[in-house]
Order: C-alpha cells, then sequence, then structure tokens
C-alpha cells in the first residue's frame, strides 16, 4: 500500500485507523471499556499484523453511544445490546426509507 492508498483511506468511516490506546483517549475511557464491549461482541475491531487491537470511526460511534449509556447507569451488557438493536432499527428504516421511494417513482411495481 502507498501512502497515497492510506491517505484516500482516512475518509472511510470502516477503515481500522485508531490504536485502542488512542481510541480510549478519544472516548474519554479505558482500554478495558473497549475490551468489554469486545467480548460482549458490540464491536470486534480488526487486529495489525502484530495483533493490536485497532478501531474505525464507525466502532467509536458505536463506543461512545454505549458508554454513554453505562455513563447513565445502564449496565455494560444491556447497554451494548440496546446500542445493537437501535443500529438494527436505523439500517431497517433506511432500508424501509430505500422501498418507499423506489414504489413512489414506479407505482406500477408498487403491488
Amino acid at each position: 500500500m502507498t501512502a497515497g492508498d492510506s491517505f484516500g483511506r482516512l475518509d472511510d468511516d470502516d477503515y481500522p485507523a485508531y490504536t485502542m490506546g488512542r481510541a480510549a483517549e478519544m472516548l474519554g475511557t479505558t482500554q478495558g471499556f473497549l475490551r468489554a464491549i469486545g467480548e460482549a461482541r458490540l464491536i470486534t475491531p480488526l487486529r495489525s499484523e502484530g495483533g493490536h487491537r485497532r478501531y474505525s470511526r464507525y466502532q467509536l460511534r458505536i463506543a461512545a453511544r454505549a458508554r454513554e449509556l453505562v455513563d447513565q447507569g445502564t449496565p455494560i451488557e444491556a447497554a451494548c445490546r440496546i446500542v445493537i438493536l437501535e443500529d438494527q432499527l436505523e439500517e431497517a428504516q433506511r432500508i424501509n426509507a430505500e422501498y418507499r421511494k423506489a414504489a413512489s417513482e414506479n407505482p406500477t411495481n408498487a403491488g
């Protein structure tokens, strides 16, 4: 990979650009919290060639939402489940909106 390829990925929300230490610092949390949400399968960080966890911006947004819930007193396992359900709902709503748009643009196939 060239330097030019790397710079192009900086805008990619799924590119694992952040180390565990940097991710924890950005979120204002501990590395243990990141490990815990990983164990709860909320996020699965990619691993560097040396085996170190690497996080994407998307994963950091998910982790920040979980931290918000935990800070409000929600147990970590429940917070992770809530975030997963919120993410699934958002995706379902996006797909539903696409179907509605397609149906309104082509009413003959709307049923």
